[in-house]
């Protein structure tokens, strides 16, 4: 048996984060699997998981230099390289790395010598969902999407019939059918919303039915397939794109709530909505873009603002799973248990990652950038 492994958890820097990376139950799992954890003071407060909630499961807290000696860091967002002061030679970072964000801070992870692994870069494979840090969190998103949405749109969201009339439901449009927009037909549709759903990859259709949502998709054109690898959409035809952006204008302008979710790994977000068809829009209605952070599905959205054009408010949160704080931790915080455990090996002590996942989420090692995503 070798030496125990320290697993540190570092509380978060980056503004507006109030997530945490390990939670009273991993850290009871990880010290099951015989780690040492050491948590740094004042990790969970905003995750409303206290210090006392720690030590009881098991951990050390400490004040600072949390990282001391620690063998694995884990992160919700990646921690600058000064917090990592002190770690073991080849330290493991665990957590969100942004990679193509924040390409700086991982040349200087690999200067440091350090083994950075990117869980967003987590493939797409069976063996790996309960480590996919970006489903977990775009699930929680999908649905604060609607729940934001409904809360600033001025009217109730369920058909009601009342001796005074009936009020009409909300008809709701969500743009892109990954995990957080099918949590977002999901949640509309339970608070009584009328809803339709488009997205690029025909296989998406049978899922917005499923949902008791309506498909609107572009038929007769190529390029409808949009199945990149790993089950993430890819960019379309201009023929199709063209087709889809007509067909959507007219559907659009029917609508009292949208949310765009759109995204391309590694590119700026797709542009969705213009200018033009929001003018389109009824006044009072509401669009929610999940993609704002990434340059945003919708024209003129601002992070974490509401902004209003041609009598539409348009929101969308630069990071919206943190608004959902203590579940959003407990399911990163499992993702990474998840990841971690899957690799313990009890000889050894400690996780040895196999090649399909390693070489997927290993940014860095032996002083070098070493992912391919990375290199090219």
């Amino acid at each position: 048996m070798g030496a125990k492994t320290t697993i540190a958890v570092l509380r978060e820097r980056a503004s507006g984060e109030h997530r945490v990376a390990a939670t009273p139950e991993t850290v009871k799992k990880f010290i099951g699997l015989g780690a040492a954890v050491r948590v740094e003071a004042g990790a969970g407060a905003s995750a409303s998981i206290t210090d006392e909630a720690y030590r009881a499961a098991g951990a050390e807290v400490v004040e600072s230099s949390a990282a001391q000696g620690a063998d694995i860091v884990l992160g919700v967002q990646g921690p600058e390289v000064d917090l990592l002061g002190g770690v073991n030679p080849g330290a493991w970072v665990a957590a969100s790395l942004d990679p193509f964000g924040q390409r700086a801070r991982v040349d200087a992870y690999a200067a440091a010598g350090l083994e950075a692994l990117a869980m967003e870069f987590m493939p797409r494979i069976t063996r790996a969902q309960s480590m996919d840090i970006l489903s977990s969190q775009s699930n929680l998103a999908g649905y604060k999407a609607v729940i934001v949405a409904a809360d600033i749109y001025g009217r109730a969201f369920p058909m009601m019939m009342t001796a005074a009339g009936t009020v009409s439901a909300a008809k709701v449009f969500v743009m892109g059918v990954g995990v957080a927009g099918l949590q977002a037909i999901a949640t509309a549709r339970r608070l009584g919303g009328q809803v339709s759903a488009t997205d690029v990859r025909s296989a998406t259709k049978e899922q917005i039915q499923s949902l008791g949502a309506k498909p609107i998709f572009v038929e007769n054109v190529s390029g409808i397939e949009g199945e990149g690898a790993g089950g993430y959409a890819t960019e379309m035809s201009p023929e199709y794109q063209a087709a889809q952006a007509e067909l959507v204008s007219s559907h659009i302008a029917k609508q009292d709530i949208v949310i765009t979710t759109a995204l391309i790994p590694g590119r700026p977000a797709p542009r969705l909505i213009t200018d033009a068809q929001i003018a389109t829009m009824k006044p009072g209605s509401v669009i929610f873009d999940l993609a704002v952070s990434a340059g945003g599905n919708v024209e003129g959205s601002v992070a974490d603002e509401v902004v209003e054009k041609h009598g539409v408010k348009i929101v969308g949160y630069s990071n919206t799973a943190t608004h959902l704080a203590a579940d959003a931790s407990a399911l990163f915080s499992r993702n990474l248990f998840n990841f971690l455990s899957a690799f313990w090996d009890k000889e050894a002590g400690k996780p040895v990652l196999d090649e399909e996942i390693g070489s997927a989420v290993r940014l860095t090692q032996g002083g070098k950038v070493v992912n391919e995503r990375l290199l090219g």
